[in-house]
């Protein structure tokens, strides 16, 4: 076992620094002491250091078990970029061919290798255990030691057989190393490896450089991303989705917008991934859109924001994707985007897996669901998470802190809460509690019996939404903890126990309510400006004269829906007016486009209007080609109902896009399809309505023309109508 009278000599000599960060010094003593240790470090605190430096140092070759081929390459590029020996850092995983096998296993013989990185699946191959048996190991690091457990956010069933290999290969000291992990994951971690007995170092999870936001997640999440990027022009940034279909999607909408992007996820082929992360490192790109495969072992120092296209599946993927921000302590923008139907989903996809895995992942969901909502600091929320209290009350560097809400007194709420989980034992979880204050019959409370303890729905008369702000704030007040070992069951601390002897102020703040209409209260949250009245007056007298010149009907001339976009995004030429719902190539060809468009550039010159027309959203083409293929088979006479099935879409969903087809000035002929499944005189009837009506609105069409008429009827006629009157 080797020692160094002075590290800090080695580490200029090797890496070039003149100091340790943190613990690295104490943690590398440790290592060479031939002692176990426990390294929980956040991303960014210089974790590869800590085995690093004392492989150089000491006797034989480490062995670093990793779980990406990506990081493994890129660690050893990097030793092997500062060591004069050639082989002094290699890895050992599936992408290599026997003969780069045989050089790595050559170079470790000869004494050479100091540094082996290996994937848990190879260490587990036979002919490499029997390899290296016969190999001086001067010790063990298992890096993204969080794998080894269910409750982290990345379980890798692999990392379960690590310890008893070793055991085969030959013992030696072990380092665990994670940016992540909560106590209940950090005693799954040693226990695992056997390592209860380790020195343990850990380091702050506080990254004040961090800007922490949560906005909703509108039906306009592209165009609020879009203008965000374009707000932080040629700054490095990661997308993260959940899924690889949208992760090429959003990539290609990105592009069509002026971003320099490109798509990450496993499915893409190796050497178009690694061209992607050389492009990344090397500034040919600015935004990379990634499945949770990108960015583990990525050293670039200055991602300047991380945005969470979905709402990740456990606050610990969620800091450990955001700690990808700032690493240079420079800024750091951290913003996601949820909204509850997303949460739903994940939790469909539990479905179908073992019990235990989906109890696991419901958690976890919940955590981070909790995390989404809360109206308290979000930092201070995220230390918690992580077993740290953080003291100040605002950090000055989170949405809710820039933002706060009113505090209101829960004093009475909290004896309520904390009297129901003394009720009941101590032995539920919140979800179970919140059931059982507010009087809830469910199952479970009946199996237990507990709607007939005296506690029993104490607070059904206050608003349910309430109790979980109550619950959560009290577990960061300390009057509550959650069981480590039984995670999530609820237990009064000594603080709560106090607290129900002797009551005192306990004030809270309410959650954020993501609801389904919450689009529509919370404009400003996703950037849109809010529609100019005046404006929206002036184009309806404009189209009123329009209206009366073509003797047309004015929703022929443009929709309410189209004005009310002009009024709120202000098209000043005709290439911006096609921008516009329900405005076509066709409209723009209208003898009235410039009029309307004219109006608008004056009314901005006049009053001084300061336009977002640059952050206008281009969609692919994608949405396009369903019309081309739409407007192709209509032209080709095929019916309509065969056109919905070839293109996989219902009936009413090809009438919405047939509509917008003819709204936004394309001219479609659908008679042959109306002489085949209307009656003539119901044909006639339904167009001379519309002829006569201020309105295309469906509901007034159906009052007015009765049950002789049906929804679809009326839809195709007006398709005709419109076709044919305004365009």
């Amino acid at each position: 076992m080797a020692k160094t009278p002075n590290l800090t000599e080695a580490l200029k000599k090797h890496f070039g620094f003149d100091k340790f960060k943190g613990d690295q010094e104490a943690i590398i003593n440790n290592v060479l002491h031939g002692k176990d240790t426990f390294v929980l470090m956040p991303t960014g605190g210089g974790k590869s250091l800590c085995y690093q430096l004392p492989s150089l140092l000491m006797e034989g070759t480490a062995i670093v078990i990793s779980p990406l081929i990506a990081l493994m390459k890129n660690q050893v590029d990097v030793i092997s970029h500062l060591s004069e020996v050639e082989g002094t850092a290699h890895y050992l995983n599936s992408s290599l061919n026997k003969a780069a096998i045989d050089q790595v296993r050559a170079d470790i013989r000869d004494g050479r290798t100091k540094l082996l990185y290996v994937a848990p699946e190879s260490l587990t191959k036979e002919d490499n255990v029997e390899f290296l048996k016969t190999v001086k190991i001067s010790f063990y690091a298992i890096d993204e030691a969080h794998c080894i457990s269910e409750w982290g956010h990345d379980f890798r069933p692999e990392y379960r057989r690590i310890r008893p290999i070793i055991n085969e290969i030959g013992k030696a000291p072990i380092i665990a190393l994670t940016a992540t992990a909560t106590d209940k994951v950090r005693t799954d971690i040693k226990k695992n490896l056997g390592i209860t007995e380790s020195d343990e170092f850990k380091s702050s999870f506080n990254r004040p450089n961090l800007y922490y936001e949560v906005r909703p997640k509108t039906k306009d999440v592209d165009q609020d991303i879009i203008k965000f990027i374009k707000q932080h022009p040629g700054k490095s940034g990661i997308i993260y989705c959940l899924s690889r279909k949208k992760v090429e999607e959003l990539a290609e909408i990105l592009r069509a917008n002026d971003i320099k992007a490109q798509a990450y996820h496993a499915g893409l082929e190796s050497t178009l991934r690694s061209q992607t992360q050389d492009d990344f490192l090397m500034e040919k790109i600015d935004v990379i859109v990634a499945t949770i495969a990108f960015g583990m072992g990525i050293d670039k120092p200055d991602v300047r924001f991380v945005i969470h296209y979905d709402i990740p599946k456990s606050l610990e993927g969620y800091y450990q994707e955001t700690g990808r921000a700032g690493r240079d302590g420079g800024e750091g923008l951290c913003v996601t985007f949820y909204s509850y139907k997303d949460l739903q989903k994940l939790d469909k996809f539990m479905e179908g897996k073992p019990v235990a895995e989906q109890d696991i992942g419901r958690q976890l969901l919940q955590e981070t669901a909790a995390y989404a909502e809360t109206s308290i600091c979000r930092r201070k929320m995220l230390l918690h998470y992580f077993g740290e209290q953080y003291e100040k009350d605002n950090c000055h560097s989170c949405d809710n802190c820039l933002h706060p809400k009113t505090k209101v007194e829960a004093q009475d709420l909290l004896v309520i809460a904390l009297n129901a989980i003394s009720a009941v034992k101590e032995n539920f979880r919140s979800d179970y509690v919140v059931d059982f204050i507010t009087g809830r019959e469910t199952e479970e409370i009946l199996a237990h019996h507990h709607q007939e303890l005296d506690a029993f729905g104490a607070g059904e008369d206050e608003d349910e939404k309430i109790w979980n702000p109550v619950i959560r704030q009290a577990l960061i007040a300390g009057y509550l903890e959650k069981d480590v070992e039984n995670y999530g069951l609820l237990k009064l601390t000594s603080a709560g126990k106090k607290f129900l002897k002797h009551p005192v102020s306990f004030q809270i703040v309410e959650d954020t309510e993501f609801s389904e209409d919450y689009e529509a209260d919370h404009e400003q949250m996703s950037g849109t400006s809010a529609l100019d009245p005046t404006l929206n007056a002036m184009l309806k007298d404009l189209r009123k004269k329009w209206s009366k010149q073509m003797e047309r009907p004015p929703y022929v001339i443009f929709q309410d829906v189209s004005l009310e976009q002009m009024a709120t995004d202000y098209p000043v030429t005709l290439e911006e007016l096609k921008n516009i719902q329900g405005v076509g190539e066709g409209k723009i060809k209208q003898p009235y486009a410039k009029e309307f468009v004219d109006l608008i550039k004056r009314y901005c010159d006049e009053n001084d209007i300061v336009r977002q027309a640059d952050l206008r959203v281009r969609t692919v083409a994608k949405k396009s080609m369903l019309k081309v293929k739409i407007i192709q088979s209509i032209d080709r006479q095929v019916a309509l109902d065969d056109i919905a099935n070839a293109q996989g879409l219902e009936f009413e969903e090809l009438l919405d896009e047939v509509e917008a087809i003819v709204y936004s000035g394309t001219k479609l002929n659908i008679d042959y399809f109306l002489d085949e499944v209307m009656d003539e005189d119901h044909v006639d009837d339904i167009y001379d309505y519309f002829s006569d009506s201020d309105t295309d609105d469906l509901e007034a069409a159906l009052d007015e023309l009765g049950e002789d008429y049906s929804e679809d009827e009326i839809r195709l006629v007006r398709i005709k109508f419109i076709s044919e009157m305004a365009n």
